[in-house]
């Protein structure tokens, strides 16, 4: 891997109003050497996709605790490809139920992270996987 620092953005799409996981995961990513940028609450999936593309991420955490995440995130990895940025690693977090997850990953989110996922967890999944795509 570069000598680059990875580039994550850290976001909250929808209307749920709850960032105390997501500020802990950007903390986490911070002090593992990556820079973070965190949109804050309510996003649209446009508003996320206008960010990565402007911060020039390689990685876009979604975290959703609203149940919201069918209608949500799909977008996300869809206005990414529109824009030609499918390289852009989008990862979800939160209150995702199981049976949901297969078909977010069929969609484009690389993984899911639900409660109790640890930090480092993460970090690794990000590191690992940034190093297969380079």
């Amino acid at each position: 891997m570069s000598n680059k620092p990875v580039r994550v953005l850290v976001g909250k799409v929808g209307l749920d109003g709850h960032d105390r996981g997501a500020k802990v995961v950007a903390k986490a990513l911070r002090d593992a050497g990556m820079e973070v940028i965190y949109t804050g609450l309510r996003q649209t999936p446009e508003q996320i996709v206008e960010a990565a593309l402007q911060e020039d991420v390689q990685v876009i955490g979604l975290s959703i605790l609203s149940g919201a995440h069918m209608q949500l995130l799909p977008p996300v990895v869809e206005l990414l490809r529109q824009q030609g940025a499918a390289d852009i690693m989008v990862l979800a977090g939160g209150i995702i139920p199981p049976e949901d997850i297969a078909y977010l990953k069929e969609v484009g989110i690389a993984e899911v992270f639900t409660p109790g996922t640890s930090t480092s967890d993460i970090i690794n999944y990000i590191r690992e996987h940034l190093e297969e795509n380079e």
